[in-house]
């Protein structure tokens, strides 16, 4: 039976924005993160994370740093009882130092090679699925996938907000303070359904 999914941004939605998180002593979990998913699974949501991770492409840190912030992180919800039922993430980057990672490719947000990744692993309800981030390519990337794109005023977001969304042809769904305002927001909107 198809299952209604969140997609959920990482850097800036769920942990701080640092900028890149070249070190495991820069992810840090923004509060109320694991709150969120916690409820996204309480009410039957698949929690699915889709990331940027430009920065293997460029050298700033090797894939085995994003595995292990992405195991640390799950370990981290684990804890409070809250999970997430898939990572999908794109190492690359067009002009990027490490010729393996460096390409035009179909999963860099907001292209949808992510989601799709997700619907290949998971039989997923999109006509009520959500994408939640803090920047304007997260939103975007719900428009190319038909998806409702949330956007948080955490990260980047107040301030993609207030400065790029008004010369922007598309706008978010919805826009909340954070991911654990989001969760409740979609919790609450799809009791409805």
């Amino acid at each position: 039976m198809k299952k209604p999914a969140v997609f959920i941004d990482r850097d800036g939605t769920i942990n701080a924005q640092m900028g890149y998180i070249n070190h495991m002593s820069r992810f840090v979990l923004l509060p109320g993160s694991t709150e969120a998913i916690r409820l996204l699974n309480d009410h039957g949501y698949l929690v699915i994370i889709v990331s940027n991770q430009s920065g293997v492409a460029r050298g700033y840190f090797p894939m085995e740093l994003v595995n292990e912030v992405h195991a640390h992180m799950k370990a981290l919800f684990a804890r409070d009882n809250a999970r997430v039922d898939g990572i999908f993430f794109c190492p690359h980057y067009p002009k990027g130092k490490l010729p393996e990672y460096s390409r035009v490719c179909e999963c860099r947000k907001p292209k949808t090679g992510l989601i799709k990744m997700a619907c290949g692993d998971f039989d997923i309800d999109m006509a009520n699925s959500y994408v939640i981030g803090d920047r304007c390519t997260d939103i975007e990337l719900a428009r190319n996938a038909g998806l409702k794109g949330i956007l948080v005023k955490t990260g980047y977001g107040l301030g993609d907000l207030e400065y790029v969304f008004p010369h922007l042809p598309f706008k978010p769904f919805h826009a909340t303070d954070d991911l654990h305002d989001a969760a409740k927001w979609i919790v609450e909107r799809d009791s409805g359904i």
